[in-house]
């Protein structure tokens, strides 16, 4: 994958974020903001996730009250490099825990 296509498919990521998160039909009110490479998604009782593009090394972070995870992506899917585990899933994973409720991510 060369620069090009990384910023094509980082991009997608966190635009399918925002569009999931104003679909999101549950109590918790969840409000996300981007800053250049940096989204930052914040809850009521003050907790963060941050999700943010590791240019130089084609990855996806995501940084949880559980901890830190890194994506690559492996076909059209950001697959965590420790876990084996999909983005999605370690996303509303965290984001149910840090909400108090669940969260899904459905494709």
């Amino acid at each position: 994958m060369n620069d090009s296509q990384f910023h094509q498919q980082a991009d997608q990521l966190l635009l399918t974020i925002e569009e999931r998160l104003d679909d999101h039909d549950g109590d918790a009110d969840i409000d996300y903001e981007t800053h250049g490479n940096v989204m930052t998604l914040s809850f009521e009782n003050g907790s963060k996730i941050i999700i943010n593009r590791q240019e130089p090394l084609h990855q996806v972070w995501l940084a949880t009250k559980a901890g830190g995870y890194h994506f690559s992506l492996d076909g059209d899917k950001w697959v965590c490099d420790r876990t084996g585990n999909e983005f999605w899933s370690l996303l509303a994973e965290a984001c149910s825990i840090q909400a108090g409720e669940t969260v899904k991510f459905d494709h």
